[in-house]
């Protein structure tokens, strides 16, 4: 209870109001041409990467400057849904969290004095975003065959939104920029506040089930003795540790994959599939034990950005596309690509210092 309570002040209305602000930004970008401009642009880029049109990538733009849930933004935003079928558009959720808190997660790694891993991170992500969002569009595809050819917004409903625009401007034949500019903010950030309500389910009943299983207890002393021991007191963000004990079996496969040096390391990923920010605040206990190395700061950022607490935001970004139905192979794909990303940095970080 208390778990979910500190989530709705402290994780659900910070979401929201990067969802005001992602908002506001992404209807200017609308309003003033950018979407159309990158998607004739990056399409030649896009389409045989991601396999995605090329305005895709204000998704990832956005995303890498804030979070996850700007994708809810702007999947509701017409005028760029436009552009996609039926099978991209689903997809675009991966995509958009493969780069999810990116500038976060790499100005913090070199902020604690690593420059070049964080990029190797980066790229790892962007080649995990490619995994997660392919194998999602390929089980869409197999499970609706007709969202292949689909267009998201309808002939009737582009139409309509070709006539809107054409209205707009022959009704602001002449706006200053400043009216054009005010009049997007607020009509992008009304949009924002919706889509913060609709995270609120998905966050708190996902992520916190995920934050139970995930950390441990308090430190309480025994006797008055130096040692001690963990205790659940009933406090926020209190569990029982299973997530981390059941990978501490298996660390050699971590070590082989990720390139571990100590099981604890492990904590990292788990903790970035419920809350990437919550991970990196186990980086300066890492440090201060001196078990984190290049290596784990290339795969945290790769791991950290590609999952970016999905568990507890894409129930609500599938929910708001109006396909629920799809999120187990949603988890599936992105559990798949983050590990990819992971491999894919570790490996790249080996390469590098092979050189």
């Amino acid at each position: 209870m208390r778990t979910a309570h500190s989530l709705l002040l402290n994780t659900v209305f910070y979401l929201m109001g990067i969802s005001v602000l992602t908002g506001a930004l992404g209807r200017i970008f609308t309003e003033f041409g950018v979407v159309d401009l990158l998607q004739k642009l990056l399409r030649p880029i896009m389409r045989p990467i991601y396999n995605l049109p090329g305005v895709a990538v204000l998704a990832c733009v956005m995303t890498f400057l804030s979070d996850n849930p700007a994708i809810i933004t702007l999947s509701r935003n017409k005028s760029f849904a436009r552009y996609f079928r039926v099978y991209e558009f689903i997809s675009l959720a991966n995509f958009g969290t493969a780069f999810g808190m990116g500038l976060l997660v790499v100005m913090f790694m070199i902020g604690q004095g690593y420059f070049s891993e964080p990029f190797i991170g980066l790229f790892g992500a962007a080649c995990g975003g490619v995994v997660a969002t392919r194998l999602m569009q390929h089980f869409i595809c197999r499970l609706h065959p007709e969202f292949r050819t689909q267009p998201v917004v309808s002939q009737a409903e582009q139409e309509q939104i070709e006539l809107e625009e054409q209205h707009a401007k022959d009704e602001w034949e002449h706006p200053s920029t400043f009216v054009k500019i005010l009049d997007a903010l607020l009509d992008g950030g009304k949009t924002g506040v919706e889509s913060g309500l609709t995270i609120i389910p998905g966050v708190l009943i996902i992520c916190t089930l995920v934050m139970m299983f995930t950390f441990g207890g308090a430190s309480e002393g025994i006797h008055g003795s130096a040692s001690s021991a963990v205790v659940y007191t009933g406090e926020a963000y209190q569990g029982c540790g299973l997530l981390p004990w059941l990978a501490g079996q298996i660390s050699i496969v971590f070590e082989w994959l990720f390139g571990f040096t100590a099981p604890e390391l492990v904590a990292f990923p788990i903790t970035a599939l419920g809350a990437v920010g919550a991970a990196l605040s186990l980086i300066p206990e890492f440090t201060s034990k001196g078990i984190i190395d290049g290596n784990a700061v290339a795969v945290f950022t790769a791991m950290g950005m590609c999952w970016s607490g999905f568990l507890s935001t894409h129930t609500a970004m599938l929910d708001s596309m109006g396909y629920r139905h799809l999120l187990t192979r949603d988890f599936l794909c992105q559990i798949l690509g983050g590990i990819a990303a992971g491999i894919i940095a570790h490996w790249t970080y080996v390469a590098l210092q092979m050189i």
